[in-house]
């Protein structure tokens, strides 16, 4: 093996927690309203997008996934914030020497709206990360009433991130 050390590194990142009676719909740490009441079921918060940008951002540095470090089995993660989650990992990317240069999500839902709170995501995410948020790219679509989300059975988050070795 070489000791040749990329400048980027690239993680792919996913999530979906299916939509329930009883629970808050919080995405990028914000609370959605659901006009059917509903929200994502999951130990954490389930906030698909915080946890699909979790997810790529261990992965772009092979570092596991979330669940290797908030697993679903201990109590002490439940009902917890997923931003406080996102904090503890951008520290371990952090502490290896890493920098997010930019972040790309696509949040796949019938409903509720998403683009109406996109800023306030943003901000969330920025805020937390300590970025500036127009390294931070979130859209919304649906699936045309196909699949889980379009039967609105679940609402799922697709992220890319591009992380920079700092010098």
């Amino acid at each position: 093996m070489n000791d040749f050390t990329p400048k980027f590194r690239i993680g792919n990142g996913y999530d979906i927690h299916r939509l329930v009676i009883g629970r808050k719909l919080i995405i990028g740490g914000v609370d959605l309203k659901h006009p059917d009441n509903l929200g994502l079921d999951g130990h954490s918060d389930a906030d698909v997008l915080i946890h699909s940008i979790m997810d790529a951002l261990l992965g772009a540095l092979s570092l596991g996934d979330i669940g290797k470090y908030f697993p679903p089995t201990d109590d002490k993660w439940k009902d917890i914030d997923s931003l406080f989650l996102l904090s503890r990992v951008i520290d371990l990317v952090r502490k290896q020497g890493w920098e997010i240069n930019n972040i790309d999500s696509v949040i796949v839902a019938e409903r509720p709206k998403i683009k109406p709170y996109v800023e306030l995501m943003k901000k969330n995410l920025s805020n937390t990360l300590k970025i500036d948020n127009s390294l931070i790219g979130i859209k919304a679509t649906t699936n045309e009433k196909l699949g889980p989300e379009g039967r609105e059975e679940g609402i799922s988050c697709h992220s890319v991130v591009l992380l920079e070795k700092k010098e």
